[in-house]
């Protein structure tokens, strides 16, 4: 999401006149787009603020304004800006159009702020600048903020509350991005299934978009597993374009946990959720992301996790232990008393588990032929190409000549590791192609 709000800035930014640059020395302006999820993340931005208020004192030769962007700008803004001195504005997820007067107020000798959170706020009308993607995968936010409340998560207090593009703007987006050659979109939101404009459900949504172009693939992250539509799945299923790969958050395995994390589903409701959706898209794959350590949580409850993990069996997760957030009703209601050592040592646990598992799956692809889209250069070879399939799995393959980027291929699979695929090409093809060989075979 953070990629996104970026290309939305760029946009705004280069229509006053602006031009980005590649690296920090060379910039007049420079801004940090923070997250305030986890406290690494926020440790990250302050240690590169730091940096960069080095880097301003010795440039001398000219003025650099730096700025902090998104969620953590209204939580640090006092510090960040009073304090420690090391911005000279701060502006929030909602603020990015006013940054032309912003930065005009720091040019006039002012520091400058707004962290104001906005009910209609989408940005639905503003083209997004993408100077860093693979010019194959592009993001689309189709909504802001969220009403979930968990008590554990800072997003409502730092986006603000819920509210969805028009299907219409969203179309108009993806259309093009079809028409400058984008082989996959991801629609981005903090909980994509609570998605409404006022005449379209998220699953309407999903069949419009995956009708704008049947060789774009369609993702989507996140949803919530309290409001996960039949219909949704079986629309899934049936569109070839749509991929079988789903994000579905747990964050834990045991009841107890959840209702403390105020997480409005049970055990045995998610693992009925996941038999559906295994059920009606044959062959997908899940994703999850997983708390460990939250308050209170007992050696009984952490195994409860490491048991629904164990049964689920994700392709992918997303592991953390807990950390306070500011604001949260965690932080107003509970104490964080999970001692730290005990965090590492359950998530520690946990990650060596979901490694063992995500072998073990991948082991089973071997011998199996999936449909690739390249996404470039291996990182480890240039003789190698590497790209996703339609599950989410990334691939490695030897590089031929008449293989480019964007293009689709059919590949087998001979080895893995944990993280990684590696295969021989078939041959070029196309998600059209490749979704009648299935059906006649």
């Amino acid at each position: 999401m953070n990629v996104s709000d970026t290309e939305i800035v760029n946009s705004i930014l280069m229509e006053e006149g602006m031009q980005p640059v590649n690296e920090p020395e060379e910039a007049e302006v420079i801004f940090i787009n923070t997250c305030s999820i986890r406290e690494n993340a926020e440790e990250r931005v302050w240690n590169r603020l730091k940096e960069f208020k080095a880097l301003k004192r010795e440039r001398k030769d000219r003025d650099m304004t730096v700025g902090v962007l998104g969620c953590m700008a209204e939580r640090i803004r006092e510090q960040i800006m009073e304090k420690e001195e090391l911005v000279d504005l701060v502006v929030g997820p909602d603020a990015y159009r006013d940054l032309p007067k912003l930065l005009s107020d720091v040019d006039d000798g002012q520091k400058a702020a707004n962290t104001i959170l906005s009910l209609e706020e989408t940005y639905a009308d503003i083209k997004p600048v993408r100077r860093n993607d693979n010019g194959v995968s592009a993001f689309v936010t189709i909504m802001r903020g969220c009403d979930n409340m968990c008590a554990f998560c800072v997003v409502p207090f730092t986006r603000g509350r819920e509210r969805s593009r028009t299907a219409e703007s969203i179309i108009e987006e993806l259309q093009e991005l079809s028409d400058q050659g984008y082989k996959e979109v991801t629609l981005l939101g903090q909980n994509v299934n609570s998605y409404d404009d006022g005449e379209h459900s998220f699953a309407d949504l999903m069949y419009k978009a995956s009708q704008v172009d049947p060789e774009m693939r369609i993702r989507f992250s996140s949803p919530h597993p309290k409001d996960f539509p039949e219909e949704l799945l079986e629309i899934i299923a049936e569109q070839p374009n749509l991929c079988n790969y789903i994000h579905i958050p747990a964050q834990s395995g045991n009841n107890e946990v959840l209702e403390r994390m105020r997480r409005p589903y049970t055990r045995e409701q998610y693992l009925e959720l996941v038999e559906k959706m295994r059920e009606i898209i044959p062959g997908v794959t899940l994703s999850t992301d997983i708390i460990t350590g939250f308050c209170g949580e007992t050696e009984e409850e952490h195994e409860d996790t490491m048991s629904l993990m164990a049964k689920v069996k994700y392709d992918l997760a997303y592991m953390f232990a807990y950390s306070e957030r500011g604001r949260t009703l965690a932080q107003r209601k509970y104490e964080d008393d999970v001692p730290e050592d005990v965090k590492k040592r359950r998530l520690s646990e946990i990650i060596e588990q979901q490694m063992n598992i995500q072998e073990e799956l991948n082991k089973k692809e071997i011998g199996r032929r999936h449909l690739v889209l390249v996404e470039g250069t291996s990182k480890r070879s240039d003789e190698q190409l590497c790209g996703r399939t339609d599950t989410n799995k990334m691939v490695v393959f030897d590089r031929e000549e008449h293989i480019e980027k964007g293009d689709y291929v059919e590949v087998t699979i001979t080895d893995c590791t944990s993280a990684t695929l590696m295969g021989d090409l078939i041959k070029k093809s196309s998600i059209q192609e490749y979704s009648r060989e299935t059906v006649a075979a």
